[in-house]
């Protein structure tokens, strides 16, 4: 089989949107750090006219998680560039097993503060 015939499959995401709420920051014993954010992205209007709003969850780790826990603020206008990410447990009550799919995010982008709106 030849495999230089088949087209690059990539796992890449780029986001811009607002953060849903301040970020929720968690320090390990290793040292390691780890941000947690909400992102609320606009992906335009329904048939009504109403504005349609996507959300993720987007994790940080390292020197990116602690820019985001230093600068990002609920309400403010971040760039986001990393990939999808599934995390799967199994619940400790009912024994189902459970996932869901976030954004890991390699690359943090302040762009602005609640003020700052994209040009529509």
């Amino acid at each position: 089989m030849n495999t230089e015939s088949k087209p690059a499959l990539f796992n890449t995401v780029d986001l811009v949107g607002r953060a849903g709420q301040d970020v929720e920051m968690k320090y390990f014993e290793s040292g390691a750090a780890k941000a947690e954010v909400s992102l609320a992205v606009d992906r335009g209007k329904d048939k009504e006219g109403q504005k349609i709003t996507d959300w993720f969850k987007v994790v940080f780790w390292g020197r990116q998680a602690e820019i985001a826990g230093e600068y990002v603020k609920k309400g403010g206008l971040i760039g986001v560039e990393g990939s999808v990410d599934l995390s799967s447990w199994t619940d400790e009550v009912t024994g189902e097993k459970r996932s869901f799919y976030f954004i890991k995010g390699n690359t943090l982008r302040l762009i602005g503060g609640k003020k700052e709106s994209l040009a529509q």
